[in-house]
């Protein structure tokens, strides 16, 4: 996929009319040019695709289709906001890791409420959790103009939190924060669980075929699907408080730019693999990073990135299908023309 990049770019640009030279240069500049290129752009970037990958990699291991990872993500934000604004809790000592609780649980309340229309009314996840998504953006919107909004009414986002309230940085001199571990540490679990517990294999089989699940390995699985729809969205609410602790510090309508979307696509870059997630989740931060940079120092709309991540899922999308339907011959066992072929004339 890197290759793609490479050479889809170029391409890309040429074809629109841009210098290619100057445009990949800004690129590489404003992701890997240099050490705060690194720490400040492209990780922190990287850091709530990662989580959003997680969400949905998770989601889809155990046969639901979360899509909702904006949503949930903007859940999470708007209640680390929230709690971090409260008299008392964004000076205390604690407030970031109670933001950061308080993110994720709404954001497994908010997939919750997908889980429930898809089990009790039998509401397809996919059409609930786009919808979702626009329930929330419109909640965080009317937030940042009603209950929330700065005390003089003048721009439409909350208060700035606390310093206490922040996540801290890991290098003093660049942009990168404590959630950038975070999301390893939340990546290396999901491996972790899915490989090595009862309940990761309990979702694995759910996801690979429920009735065999259900009949074969006697596995609730719609208690299992409940459980892993949840957890995915507190992940992604997690993503959403940790945005607001480490990076924005406020909360305004546009404060994810679509990390719930581009999460699908690292996810499936990753083929669900929660490690491969943390690859394809800096493939992409870099590429976020770099396309600002592009931008502004080659005058090359950013939208061009959004285009060469959309053709790398279309790929994928083509290239499953082809791969798992691909026949398998073995040496053991002929195909019927074969021993057809091979019996002797009578």
């Amino acid at each position: 996929m890197i290759g793609v990049v490479v050479v889809g770019i170029p391409i890309l640009l040429a074809a629109l009319g841009f210098d290619a030279t100057s445009g990949m240069l800004a690129l590489f500049r404003g992701s890997l040019g240099s050490a705060y290129a690194i720490t400040s752009g492209t990780l922190v970037r990287a850091t709530p695709v990662i989580l959003t990958g997680l969400c949905v990699a998770i989601a889809f291991r155990a046969g639901v289709f979360n899509i909702g990872a904006e949503g949930q993500l903007l859940a999470g934000a708007a209640a680390a906001a929230a709690i971090s604004l409260l008299p008392g809790v964004g000076s205390s000592r604690v407030s970031s890791w109670i933001a950061l609780i308080a993110g994720a649980c709404a954001g497994g309340l908010w997939a919750g409420i997908a889980a429930l229309l898809r089990e009790r009314f039998r509401v397809l996840e996919v059409i609930s959790t786009i919808l979702l998504n626009f329930v929330a953006l419109n909640l965080v919107g009317y937030l940042v103009r009603g209950p929330l909004q700065e005390p003089l009414h003048i721009y439409p986002q909350s208060t700035t939190i606390a310093s206490p309230a922040r996540l801290p940085r890991i290098l003093p001199t660049s942009r990168l924060h404590a959630g950038f571990l975070i999301a390893i540490a939340a990546a290396a679990l999901s491996w972790w669980a899915l490989r090595y517990t009862s309940a990761g294999f309990r979702l694995r089989a759910a996801g690979a075929n429920p009735d065999a699940a259900r009949v074969a390995g006697e596995i609730d699985v719609t208690r299992t699907t409940i459980r892993a729809f949840i957890a995915s969205g507190a992940i992604a609410g997690l993503a959403g408080a940790i945005e607001l602790t480490g990076v924005t510090f406020a909360l305004y309508e546009n404060i994810s730019p679509g990390y719930g979307y581009t999460g699908i696509a690292v996810a499936l870059l990753a083929r669900l693999d929660p490690l491969g997630v943390v690859a394809s989740g800096l493939l992409f931060g870099a590429l976020e990073a770099g396309a600002s940079a592009m931008q502004r120092d080659a005058g090359v709309p950013s939208v061009v990135v959004s285009i060469v991540e959309a053709v790398i899922v279309l790929g994928l999308i083509v290239a499953w299908p082809l791969e798992m339907g691909a026949p398998r011959r073995s040496a053991e066992v002929p195909t019927p023309s074969e021993a057809h072929e091979s019996e002797p004339p009578e």
